[in-house]
């Protein structure tokens, strides 16, 4: 549970990292604007579609992890590029712990269903009990 309340924070610490980046761009308030409230709203798009616990397409684990590489390591690049190396190298390494750490957790295999009984009748119903029969 920790891990994502800390996931979640990791997650807004991103938008906002990418947000900073393009509001602190020298291109002119225009394109500090559009990159300021554009990246992470393209992030945003990005991560409901194919990241998010309820995404609207389901991806592979591996297509999950890339979208997220895509927006969590894009909010370190922007740190990067905002002239903080070590405050990005730092960024990094926790997003990395913590994804790894989730999805460690997210897939691990369950307990074994007892003999003769399927698993989704296990995770349906956790009375379960296979020796009774109707």
């Amino acid at each position: 549970m920790a891990n994502e309340v800390l996931a979640f924070f990791l997650e807004l610490a991103a938008l906002a990292c990418l947000g900073w980046w393009g509001f602190a761009t020298p291109d002119g308030t225009v394109a500090r604007l559009l990159l300021g409230v554009g990246t992470p709203a393209a992030a945003i798009v990005l991560w409901a579609l194919f990241a998010a616990p309820r995404a609207r397409f389901s991806l592979p684990l591996a297509g999950v992890l890339l979208v997220k590489a895509v927006v969590l390591g894009g909010g370190a690049l922007a740190v990067l590029g905002l002239g903080h190396p070590l405050a990005a190298l730092t960024f990094a390494v926790v997003l990395v712990a913590n994804t790894g750490l989730a999805e460690f957790s997210r897939h691990r295999p369950g307990p074994a269903a007892p003999d003769g009984a399927e698993d989704s009748d296990r995770t349906k119903n956790p009375d379960y009990r296979t020796d009774v029969r109707d």
